[in-house]
């Protein structure tokens, strides 16, 4: 039987989401059962085997959907494989990503029970279009990196399949 995993998603303008679904796609490239949701949407986590939850990093924070689910969830999070990935800097310049990775790990360890058997940090996407005044005024960027963010998925999805199912 092949493990049954939420991959959960707290997205603004809609890059987050679109690497939550890249990365459901390789769970089920490896045979691992999928529901691909956002994180407000969920009621509950008692049904999976494995949770991924990934969010946004906003001027400093990660997305406040993010951070309740953590919240909302804890005891049933605490009890099954957990991942974790943000996005956020604007290039993938080392320090941008350690800037970013320290927000993220500031948010997780508000839920001290949480111990994420995978955590990491993808590059975001600044759409002017998609934004107010005066984040409208910086230049257009992606910063996602693909290939990482599939062999990424590739590492937690073997993860996943051969973690106990929680009972």
């Amino acid at each position: 039987m092949s493990a049954h995993v939420l991959v959960a998603y707290a997205s603004k303008h809609g890059s987050t989401r679109e690497v939550a679904e890249a990365i459901a796609e390789t769970f089920l490239e490896h045979g691992l059962g999928v529901d691909l949701r956002e994180a407000p949407s969920i009621a509950d986590v008692e049904s999976y085997d494995a949770v991924l939850l990934g969010g946004a990093l906003y001027t400093g924070r990660l997305h406040p959907d993010a951070r309740r689910f953590l919240r909302r969830h804890r005891a049933g999070l605490a009890q099954r494989p957990l991942a974790v990935f943000a996005m956020g800097p604007r290039t993938l310049a080392e320090n941008e990503i350690a800037g970013s990775r320290h927000q993220l790990d500031r948010a997780l360890a508000q839920v001290e029970e949480l111990e994420p058997a995978a955590v990491a940090i993808f590059g975001g996407v600044v759409d002017p279009a998609k934004l107010r005044f005066p984040f409208n005024r910086m230049p257009a960027s992606d910063a996602r990196d693909r290939d990482a963010i599939h062999a990424w998925a590739d590492e937690v999805a073997a993860a996943f399949a051969t973690s106990p199912v929680p009972t």
